[in-house]
């Protein structure tokens, strides 16, 4: 019996490692503090490489959260040949900080990740985003989204990803949706739904019937919108299921294996994945 569990125990310290990022890199500095890009690499990885890219966003409301939300997805990514990063970002508790800071920080990412290309083993034209909840917001907002962009940085390096992979994301800031209040008088400067056009990448959404925190309603109008200038947005219904049921740890895996296998066969049609 002490064997197995000595055994079991070994074996729940090797699971944490392997979705322990490879490197943490900063990428902006806050004037408080340094953000940093939890990075996950493939076996094998050298910086010359150009490897197809995600960079993921947490979710927690524009207040909380953390990187580690997204360490499952990085780390199954990274095995599958991708460079896969988790993104930190100002939120209300660690910086005091407002959802328009989240998005300009969400932009800073992406530019940063391209930018660096070349350290990081990436190819700038695959570089995919993905988040949830809020976090899903924030990468919906740099693909989307014209301004919020931080004005002190080489804005000639692009902060928009080639693709989108959102779980439950806030896609319309209205009444009708979520972070009214928050956005107060600017919600729709950034709302993703009311500021849908031509050059919005090729989009992946999961999401459940039952939420009660951001309506599924709003990402039925976000693919309605994105199909009349048609445009790709797959939209992935969960019968019942409630805000975050994709999350690793849920409902003993059952959806998150599902809606990983389906964020699969999406990032390897537009070739991320082989």
């Amino acid at each position: 019996m002490k064997a197995l569990t000595l055994f079991a125990s070994l074996a729940l310290i090797v699971s944490a490692n392997a979705q322990k990022p490879d490197e943490l890199i900063p990428f902006k500095d806050t004037g408080k503090d340094k953000l940093q890009l939890h990075v996950f690499k493939p076996k094998g990885w050298k910086a010359d490489d150009k490897r197809p890219a995600i960079v993921f966003f947490f979710g927690g409301g524009w207040v909380g959260g953390s990187p580690s939300q997204f360490y499952p997805h990085s780390r199954h990514l990274a095995d599958k040949g991708m460079v896969a990063i988790s993104a930190q970002y100002r939120t209300k508790k660690s910086h005091g900080t407002d959802p328009f800071t989240c998005i300009e920080d969400g932009k800073s990412a992406i530019r940063w990740v391209r930018a660096n290309a070349a350290k990081l083993g990436i190819d700038p034209d695959k570089i995919a985003v993905g988040g949830g909840s809020a976090g899903g917001h924030v990468a919906a907002c740099t693909g989307v989204l014209k301004e919020f962009d931080n004005p002190n940085e080489d804005t000639k390096t692009s902060s928009v990803p080639q693709a989108m992979v959102l779980f439950n994301p806030v896609i319309d800031t209205s009444k009708k949706g979520y972070g009214a209040k928050a956005l107060a008088d600017k919600w729709k400067a950034a709302s993703p739904v009311h500021n849908v056009h031509k050059a919005v990448p090729p989009t992946f959404i999961v999401h459940g019937t039952g939420d009660t925190t951001v309506p599924f309603a709003n990402q039925e109008d976000f693919q309605k919108k994105m199909k009349a200038l048609g445009l790709r947005c797959e939209l992935h219904a969960y019968e019942d299921r409630k805000h975050g049921f994709f999350n690793q740890g849920r409902g003993g895996d059952v959806d998150y294996k599902a809606t990983v296998e389906q964020m699969d066969a999406f990032l390897t049609s537009l070739g991320f994945l082989k």
